[in-house]
């Protein structure tokens, strides 16, 4: 155990430290732009890209890599034929995504007619972790890179919403018992064996315990330890919130068919409310001052990397 002190006088961003610092921003190449429509969306980009790159330096003291380059990039999707690397962040227009880069790689005609499963479980996307040592580096190097971000609260909630509020044949057997069991005190046979019925406290409390019944999940977990952001040198940052526009400004960057529009349908449980600001506000009443806290220090670097404001 570290004495007081010491625990003190460490920073939240200790684990950054020592790690490699990306080269200097590397101007986008805007060659297929057409159109003075994106002058304000492309001034943002540059604004978000250049508060990235300041928060990384800041952060970051050393310049060494610590962490195995093929975990690195095990969330990146590429794309050959535009020359992209997506960096899958759930529950931030993911499934879309991963439709437009099928379409891009002359998978499918068009992203309106891809299931959700043909999305998430037909293997026809290829992972930058599948490549050689040569192959990534040659990729990491010469592709624009891309990621789409979300406010880490809004996020964390539309995960909960999605897994455990509708029926799930893996993620109640295989997270909702394990929750149910530590968490809820007289849980009942019936909640014990399905795993259903998931309560948001609840899921809190997995969420912060240290000793958790069961692992973590790219649902939930940090966008700092899914992309590594301060690693990889992400040319293109998409949020969430301005979602259409940003994704259309970065197909026109890419050179992308002119015919090809980000999709705006929901890609599941379509006749549900989108999680909004308001949506989380009433799932934060459910929990504690305290639990509440804990819960943003979880999300910390995600909402200053991303310039978040916090809740």
């Amino acid at each position: 155990r570290l004495p007081e002190q010491q625990k003190a006088s460490e920073s939240p961003l200790s684990w950054l430290r020592g790690v490699y610092l990306p080269p200097a921003l590397h101007p986008l190449n805007k060659t297929f732009v057409k159109g003075g429509e994106w002058q304000d969306i492309d001034s943002t980009q540059e604004k978000r890209r250049a508060f990235l790159q300041d928060f990384c330096r800041k952060y970051n003291s050393r310049k060494k890599l610590q962490t195995h380059l093929v975990h690195l990039v095990s969330r990146i999707y590429v794309e050959d034929r535009h020359k992209v690397l997506y960096c899958e962040v759930p529950k931030a227009g993911c499934s879309n995504w991963k439709r437009v880069l099928m379409v891009l790689s002359g998978l499918a005609a068009s992203a309106n007619n891809i299931s959700h499963d043909d999305v998430h479980y037909g293997k026809h996307l290829r992972k930058l972790d599948s490549y050689d040592l040569k192959g990534i580096y040659t990729r990491l190097n010469m592709y624009t890179k891309f990621i789409f971000v979300r406010d880490p609260m809004e996020r964390l909630v539309s995960a909960f919403r999605d897994k455990f509020e509708h029926p799930n044949s893996y993620y109640h057997p295989v997270f909702g018992k394990a929750i149910i069991k530590k968490y809820r005190h007289n849980a009942n046979e019936e909640a014990l064996k399905t795993g259903s019925g998931v309560k948001f406290k609840e899921f809190i409390q997995y969420l912060l315990d240290s000793h958790r019944p069961v692992g973590m999940d790219i649902h939930w977990e940090q966008v700092s330890k899914l992309c590594y952001p301060c690693l990889i040198n992400y040319d293109f940052i998409g949020k969430f919130e301005t979602l259409e526009e940003d994704a259309n400004y970065f197909l026109q960057l890419v050179g992308a068919p002119a015919s090809l529009k980000f999709p705006k349908f929901k890609d599941r449980h379509s006749s549900d409310e989108r999680t909004s600001t308001e949506v989380v506000r009433q799932y934060l009443k459910e929990l504690s001052k305290e639990e509440r806290q804990l819960t943003y220090d979880f999300y910390y670097l995600d909402y200053l990397m991303f310039n978040y404001t916090s809740p």
